[in-house]
Formats: structure tokens, C-alpha cells, sequence
């Protein structure tokens, strides 16, 4: 019977085969910035499956996500920089340094206390590097002492303001209660509400390219407000999801896959009396939604 460790073993030679000459053209030609657009997808396609409960489908995006971390490591190791058997030896090795509760004497009965000696382990370990001063060069972040170096800018939005947020939480920066975060929501909407009163008048009458109202112009200066107090809102939303335990991601996603239900039904009735959407009245399309919303409440 084959063993975890050989199973692996198997899929790092097959990697390296695929990449070896007169293995596969495709995966000979790839590079680091090519197969990121992968990584992205798989991770997405991972998180699909999950919220589906689709547990089988689950094993083969895990499976094709594990692939992405392979791939890194073989073209990592043919340009010499590292293997696969470093990228382990770290992981391990960083799992028992940030979990002292359990391979040392610190003391966590809480995964409120656990997050709190993650972050401190982290701070030690950039300290001792920095110490060091051997081995790799210090990035700006390693020479950052704040709180919320670490967080990359490249990833998405919310899951950026999502781990923002929750850094300057450990540290006390938050609301103390669920009462005040939904005043301060209250607040940020006031304030969008205030500026859009400067919002010129849209021209009701003309139909802008490809169906529907012509938008009001905005001036430079109020799009830039606008898109910066609709920024305040969004992360009060987030801080909200992070407040309830909530992913704000995942929130989104089922409610573009519950959007994208309901119109697609919506489509598929108006088709039956050969029409199309653009084709059909407000009133009849709000109509129409409505009846999708029952039908899915109907069948919970």
C-alpha cells in the first residue's frame, strides 16, 4: 500500500518530468508570472467546491491547487533558488514555532489567545532576522514595525481589508460592540448620501448605448469623493463581516451565483416568449425577479 510521503514523492517526479526535456511543451514554457493566473483560479475553484459541500469535486481542486505549489517549486529549483523539500522543512517548521500551546508550555485556551501568540511569533521571527542579518536581505516590510506589514496590497480588496482590519483588532483597534460598528455604518452611508446631493441631473430621456438610462458625467472631484466614501462603506461592510465571523468573500460570491440564478432564469422565461431582456419593461422584469425569489424561497 503506498504511503502519503510516497504518493507525493510521485506527483513532485511527475512535475519534474513534465518540465524535464522532452517532457510536455506547455509546461516547459511557463514561468513564475505565467502560472499565477492559475494559482488564482484554482484557489477560487477550491473555495467553489467547498461552499457547494461537493466533497468529491473538492479532491481534484485541492489536487490541482497542490499542483500550483509543485509547479513553484520545480521552476524554482531548476533556477536554483529553492526545492521543494525547503518549501516542507519551513511549513513544518513554522507550524510548530507558531503553535508553542501545543509542541511547548505556552498556555492558549482560546483561538482568541492562539491568534494573539501567532502574531507575537511573527514579530519574534522578523526581530531575529533582522538580528541575524545573514542568510536573506531584509525586505522594507522585515525593516516595518507596524502591525500590519505582511499584508500584501496584491491581493483582492476585501480580503485585504479583511486582514487589515483584523490586525489592528489584535492589537485593540476595533469596535468595542456590534452597536457602535452599526452606527458607524449608519454614518459612512450619511456621508455618501451627502455627496451624492451634488450629483448633476441624468438626462431621463436618452437611452445610453446598449440599453438603458444615459448616467449623469461626474466631475473629476466628485467621482473621487464618491468612489472614496463608497470605499469607507465597503470597509465598515468588511469590518462588519470580520465583527459576525463572517468571509466577506464568500458572502459576495453566493450572492453573484444567487444574482446570476435568478436573471438566467429570468432570461430563460422571457426566451420562451422570444423575447430578450432589453426587450422587456422595467415593471415586467422586476416582475419576473420577484417570481425567481419565490421559487428558490419555494424550494428551500
Amino acid at each position: 500500500m503506498l504511503t502519503t510521503g510516497k504518493r507525493f514523492e510521485d506527483a513532485v517526479s511527475i512535475m519534474a518530468r513534465l518540465r524535464a526535456p522532452g517532457g510536455c511543451p506547455w509546461d516547459r514554457e511557463q514561468t513564475f508570472d505565467s502560472i499565477k493566473p492559475y494559482t488564482l483560479e484554482e484557489t477560487y475553484e477550491v473555495l467553489e467546491a467547498i461552499d457547494n459541500r461537493d466533497w468529491n469535486e473538492l479532491v481534484g481542486e485541492l489536487g490541482d491547487l497542490l499542483l500550483q505549489v509543485l509547479f513553484y517549486a520545480q521552476m524554482a529549483q531548476e533556477q536554483g533558488s529553492f526545492s521543494i523539500d525547503e518549501v516542507l522543512e519551513r511549513l513544518s517548521r513554522k507550524l510548530v514555532d507558531r503553535h508553542p500551546h501545543v509542541f511547548g508550555d505556552v498556555k492558549a485556551e482560546t483561538a482568541s489567545d492562539v491568534l494573539r501568540n501567532w502574531e507575537v511569533r511573527k514579530a519574534e521571527e522578523k526581530k531575529r532576522r533582522l538580528e541575524a542579518g545573514g542568510g536573506k536581505a531584509a525586505t522594507k516590510e522585515d525593516w516595518s514595525e507596524s502591525v500590519l506589514a505582511g499584508v500584501s496590497p496584491a491581493m483582492p480588496a476585501l480580503l485585504e481589508a479583511h486582514k487589515l482590519s483584523s490586525r489592528a483588532a489584535h492589537v485593540g483597534f476595533d469596535w468595542p460592540n456590534l452597536a457602535d460598528l452599526l452606527a458607524k455604518l449608519e454614518e459612512e452611508i450619511q456621508e455618501f448620501k451627502e455627496n451624492l446631493k451634488e450629483l448633476p441631473e441624468p438626462r431621463q430621456e436618452k437611452e445610453a448605448p446598449g440599453g438603458g438610462r444615459q448616467r449623469a458625467k461626474l466631475s473629476e472631484r466628485l467621482r473621487g469623493r464618491l468612489e472614496g466614501e463608497l470605499g469607507d462603506l465597503f470597509f465598515v461592510l468588511v469590518n462588519l463581516a470580520r465583527f459576525l465571523s463572517l468571509d466577506p468573500e464568500s458572502a459576495l460570491k453566493k450572492t453573484n451565483r444567487k444574482f446570476r440564478r435568478r436573471f438566467q432564469w429570468m432570461e430563460q422565461q422571457l426566451r420562451g416568449r422570444d423575447r430578450r431582456p432589453d426587450q422587456a419593461s422595467l415593471e415586467e422584469l422586476e416582475s419576473l425577479w420577484q417570481q425567481a425569489k419565490r421559487q428558490e424561497q419555494a424550494g428551500r
